[in-house]
């Protein structure tokens, strides 16, 4: 028998953020969708009473604290924060100013770290919790024009696997998705910005990079509520999976980057198992 929850959603106006809304709220669940936009939100989802729409710039601690305090009011507790909001700064690194990586980082990498903050002291209280955070194939491979993004994103790997185990005594999991090419709103002119400088010796590239990412919006292969319905189904289960691969892409990059790590790891083995001090003689 399924257990109602309280679901507190990130970006929760448009694109993943509004298909999990409402994937949590026809599977019988409370919701908490946030967004900097209440009004956008409201439209996105329409009137509930199982639903509260929050305010909610993941770059402020203090909406964060706000947000975590009305869900809580509202329905007395928290069982799932989706972290969805992020943002696309595309460009050569040379040509992405300090502000427009630093702004990368604040949404895709701090934000979501602000927002599990405010939320944990609740889910400890509770003794138990999940985390969800939409990663990327970005989290797992970098490319070409995309250093800040994927600078973003290897950090949120990192930072939740390492705080994993620092709640799990607490009953708290984590999930971290990494989608692969999603019909989101992610490459929409409101969420992707191109680096602001030009150098000549990227020209030709980059207008061909450009070229390829405004021509991909809405041309992107996985279905976002199917995605949304995939993470309602795991987020049940009693012990979910520390990682969800979303999307067939996502399967072959990961597959990719798995063998590329072990050719890598082959390749000096020997050396790379020389290097202890020498016992003493």
């Amino acid at each position: 028998m399924a257990i109602n929850k309280v679901w507190l959603i990130t970006g929760a106006g448009r694109g993943l953020g509004a298909d999990i809304a409402k994937a949590a709220l026809a599977g019988g669940h409370q919701v908490v969708a946030t967004g900097r936009n209440t009004d956008k939100v409201a439209k996105a989802l329409g009137k509930s009473p199982e639903l509260l729409i929050a305010k909610l710039d993941i770059t402020k601690p203090a909406d964060a604290e706000s947000a975590v305090k009305a869900s809580v009011d509202q329905f007395g507790r928290i069982d799932v924060l989706v972290n969805n909001a992020a943002n696309f700064y595309a460009g050569f690194f040379e040509e992405l100013s300090p502000e427009q990586i630093e702004r990368q980082l604040s949404t895709s990498l701090v934000g979501p770290m602000n927002v599990t903050r405010a939320v944990l002291p609740i889910m400890r209280k509770q003794g138990s919790g999940l985390i969800i955070t939409i990663s990327s194939n970005a989290g797992l491979i970098g490319f070409e024009f995309g250093t800040a993004y994927a600078a973003s994103k290897f950090g949120l790997e990192g930072w939740m696997q390492s705080m994993q185990p620092e709640v799990e005594p607490f009953g708290i999991n984590t999930i971290t998705v990494n989608p692969g090419f999603f019909r989101t709103e992610l490459l929409t002119e409101e969420s992707t910005n191109f680096a602001e400088w030009t150098i000549e010796d990227y020209n030709e590239r980059r207008a061909k990079q450009m070229e390829f990412w405004k021509s991909y919006n809405g041309q992107q292969s996985g279905d976002p509520a199917k995605l949304a319905q995939a993470l309602i189904r795991i987020s049940g289960q009693e012990n979910p999976p520390r990682r969800f691969i979303a999307g067939a892409d996502a399967v072959g990059t990961a597959e990719q980057v798995a063998a590329t790590l072990r050719q890598q790891t082959d390749a000096y083995r020997k050396l790379s198992s020389s290097l202890a001090y020498d016992d003493a003689a």
